[in-house]
């Protein structure tokens, strides 16, 4: 290094020298310019810039993979640039580029005055000359100024102007970046921000877009092609440009590299009779792209989510860009084969023609990770609605009906309650909440049992919960307080997306009475996550598509770690799932369940521990059921996204029941049955 400093220094003065003079004048700017410099103030100026250069991270491209981190998922960008080491980047390439752009490009200290004097020459007789001033480090120095994005638009014009002024800071930038970088990283990093046409910026995309290789794998051939493109790359590209035109320049690059030696004149010869084989390949970006077409909602939560965080930048704009230009990494909690599952799944419940949709969501309890996310819809950008983290069209989400029950369990439970507390539940309730019209007895709201006789009768929260008796839930939650229920499905993570869901809650909580039977609007991702935290022994984790996230230098960004909170005690939540197991057939170490709205959920996991919940809007408009173990939580919601008025009738519940069971179950094949822990010993909630 001491001796390229030497070198630097040498450079500078004597280019400072050859500044004063109007022949350096003559053979870098406009003849115009010439008459304007003299001795003195072409040497005060070029020693009075500033040589600083900011070297901001080039736009990079962002990846999301799968869960194995190694499964493209899609990836997201506004420019085509991935970075890589050099060590990465076949030696022929580097030589092609350096035989190209700049074959002194090791003997020089940023500025060849060889170079300069021979364009001079050159320019002076009206000839033409092979190769012109700028050197790679200078050509570098343009394409930061080109692509700093702390430059507006007319800033990157200004810097990049072909004046005399932009050649004397050219210049004087490569002086000093010389002084500061290696050779090899000088080299590196003109690589990996050239444009190479067809919109591949940086040698990565460039091998990719043509070859459909990585670059450490380009032959000769292929490595001058592409060295051939930077000096004018769109129009010489052999994709969308001239074709003849890029074989004439590899053609040049080849003999370039003969005479500097790097090759044989028979090497050259043997490379330039390869006919052209290009192999183009467009990398996916955005969502629509998906590598797999079921994977575009779980993709567009993706989205979503990231820009939700405040890592990525104060504003929307700031996460975008961070997004498209960032170079990140992201790992997300895909599951591909929990994902084909749970789509294979969903298609049995309704087909992809079908107007009606069962969306379903896979979560991890503990961590709030996303496993899949299935719904008989293809993404596009005409249908975006994303039907898992959202409603669709006409609504803001699905009422979950009875599977809300379970926040009046907890409800209940916490305040000290045991699983025995007991009611005569009747066909009909008349409750302390207000009302009038259908559904009022006497101005008071007075709902019914389903299925009266097989609901009706002496009830306590396991055989309430096990045959969803409307009445014994709604008497329970009065004895709670309806604000108390609807506070804890808030601390479980249930949102309210509808305007009058979220001001009956701010406003009403306590009146809400209909709260416990589910007549709020929620999403299968919000009430699986709901479940999961149960599944978690009460540890809230808010939901997250993510594993892993890395930088484009490889650190971690904390924003892909779990969010979690324990929200309810393990006791509360450990009675609540005891009770959950009655609806879902798992009686065998519990003589207080006494039957379930889908027994059948037990048999299709082969007897693993199990609980769940099923649920009903009025007149069956909705069908959802939630499943979990202490492994997964798995919900999904039938409706009509787009008209609410069209019911999907209590038959379909069966089918809904038996999609989640199912993807419990393949998700799960395989893995160690796991069972639940009961309440610790002496807690007050009943036990088998």
């Amino acid at each position: 290094m001491r001796a390229r400093s030497v070198l630097s220094k040498l450079v500078t003065l004597v280019l400072c020298g050859v500044l004063a003079g109007l022949a350096l004048a003559a053979a870098v700017f406009p003849a115009n310019a010439v008459l304007a410099l003299t001795a003195k103030s072409a040497s005060d100026a070029f020693l009075d810039l500033p040589s600083d250069l900011k070297t901001p991270p080039p736009a990079q491209r962002s990846y999301v993979y799968a869960n194995d981190g190694k499964t493209l998922i899609t990836s997201f960008y506004d420019v085509n640039r991935e970075d890589v080491p050099l060590d990465d980047v076949a030696p022929v390439m580097q030589q092609a580029i350096v035989a190209a752009e700049d074959a002194r490009f090791f003997e020089h200290g940023g500025v060849d005055l060889r170079s300069v004097i021979r364009a001079f020459v050159a320019n002076g007789s009206g000839g033409k000359v092979e190769q012109g001033a700028s050197t790679l480090t200078m050509q570098y120095v343009r394409n930061v100024l080109k692509t700093d994005p702390g430059l507006s638009e007319k800033q990157r014009e200004e810097a990049t102007a072909d004046t005399a002024g932009r050649k004397i800071q050219e210049m004087r930038y490569a002086v000093a970046l010389e002084q500061e970088l290696s050779k090899q990283e000088i080299l590196s990093r003109y690589l990996n921000i050239a444009y190479f046409g067809a919109g591949a910026y940086g040698i990565a995309a460039a091998s990719e877009r043509y070859f459909a290789k990585e670059p450490d794998k380009l032959t000769l051939a292929e490595a001058a092609l592409l060295a051939g493109l930077v000096q004018s790359p769109d129009a010489d590209s052999p994709i969308g440009g001239d074709k003849d035109r890029a074989l004439e320049r590899r053609a040049y690059v080849l003999d370039s590299m003969a005479r500097t030696g790097k090759i044989t004149p028979a090497q050259a010869a043997e490379a330039k009779a390869e006919p052209l084989r290009l192999k183009p390949t467009e990398m996916p970006s955005g969502c629509t792209a998906a590598s797999d077409n079921t994977w575009g909602f779980f993709c567009d939560y993706v989205r979503q989510w990231w820009m939700a965080q405040p890592e990525f930048g104060a504003t929307p704009q700031d996460r975008e860009r961070n997004l498209l230009q960032g170079g990140y990494s992201v790992v997300t909690s895909l599951d591909p084969d929990v994902q084909k599952a749970a789509q294979r799944n969903v298609l049995d419940v309704y087909g992809y023609g079908s107007d009606r949709a069962a969306p379903m969501a896979v979560v991890q309890p503990g961590t709030g990770r996303v496993l899949a996310m299935a719904v008989n819809r293809h993404y596009s950008l005409k249908d975006t609605t994303n039907q898992l983290i959202a409603g669709g069209g006409a609504i803001d989400g699905y009422q979950a009906g009875s599977t809300f029950k379970l926040f009046t369990m907890l409800a209940a439970l916490e305040s000290g309650r045991s699983l025995d507390t007991g009611f005569d539940a009747p066909a009909r309730f008349v409750s302390q909440y207000p009302a009038s019209g259908e559904g009022s007895c006497d101005g008071k709201w007075c709902p019914s049992n389903a299925n009266p006789s097989w609901m009706d009768g002496y009830r306590t929260m396991w055989t309430g919960f096990g045959r969803s008796v409307n009445t014994y839930f709604v008497w329970l939650e009065q004895q709670v307080g309806a604000d108390k229920v609807v506070e804890m499905a808030q601390r479980l993570g249930i949102t309210f997306r509808a305007d009058s869901d979220a001001n009956f809650a701010k406003d009403n909580a306590a009146g809400w009475g209909s709260f416990t039977l589910g007549v709020a609007a929620t999403t299968p991702l919000d009430l699986a996550n709901a479940y999961a935290t149960v599944a978690a022994e009460g540890m809230y984790c808010k939901p997250t598509p993510v594993l892993s996230i890395t930088d484009p230098s490889g650190k971690k960004v904390a924003a892909g770690d779990p969010k979690c909170e324990r929200v309810v005690s393990e006791d509360v939540a450990r009675a609540a799932t005891d009770a959950a197991r009655c609806p879902v057939g798992d009686q065998s170490a519990f003589s207080r369940c006494d039957g379930g709205t889908a027994e059948q959920v037990s048999q299709i996991l082969g007897g693993r521990p199990v609980a769940g919940k099923t649920g009903t809007s009025e007149d069956a408009s909705t069908e959802s059921f939630v499943g979990f173990t202490p492994e997964l939580a798995v919900a999904s919601i039938a409706a009509n996204p787009d008209d609410p008025q069209d019911h999907v009738g209590s038959a379909i519940q069966r089918d809904v029941v038996i999609a989640v069971a199912r993807t419990m179950a393949s998700a799960l094949s395989g893995q160690p049955e796991k069972g639940f822990t009961p309440p610790s010993a002496g807690a007050a909630f009943g036990g088998p």
